[in-house]
């Protein structure tokens, strides 16, 4: 998957606190995790069986809009504070295991369900990461 995001932070004048290739591979999983969340909360809603995926919907629509605050935040690092990137990225990672356990329950029956747990756990698996290199 090609994108911007290494780029553009090789393009950053100043100095960033965090590795780069570590801070871009996390808002790579959060877009694409942002991206899937709305694209299986869409499809659940043309599921038959849609009203027992409400669980499910929710947890994807809050969880795309969790990944996608946290990667607005972590790309912006003038006036960075660390305290607010440790704060979004526990919230996100939080969400994550929600929505990949939730979206992981239906997994076998839907499979852009299973897609997107696929793409929660890839997220929570980045945001732990770029936790621990926070500190």
């Amino acid at each position: 998957m090609t994108t911007t995001t290494m780029p553009m932070l090789e393009t950053y004048p100043a100095e960033i606190n965090l590795d780069r290739a570590e801070l871009a591979a996390a808002i790579d999983a959060l877009i694409a995790c942002a991206q899937a969340c709305t694209a299986c909360a869409d499809a659940c809603l043309s599921e038959e069986v849609v009203a027992e995926l409400t669980t499910c919907v929710r947890t994807n629509l809050d969880c795309a809009d969790i990944c996608s605050t946290t990667a607005r935040v972590l790309s912006r690092h003038t006036g960075y504070d660390a305290n607010i990137s440790r704060s979004v990225l526990e919230a996100c990672a939080t969400v994550c295991k929600s929505c990949g356990d939730e979206c992981g329950s239906h997994a076998e029956m839907h499979e852009h369900c299973r897609l997107c747990a696929e793409a929660c756990r890839n997220c929570e698996r980045a945001c732990r990461d770029l936790l621990a290199a926070i500190g």
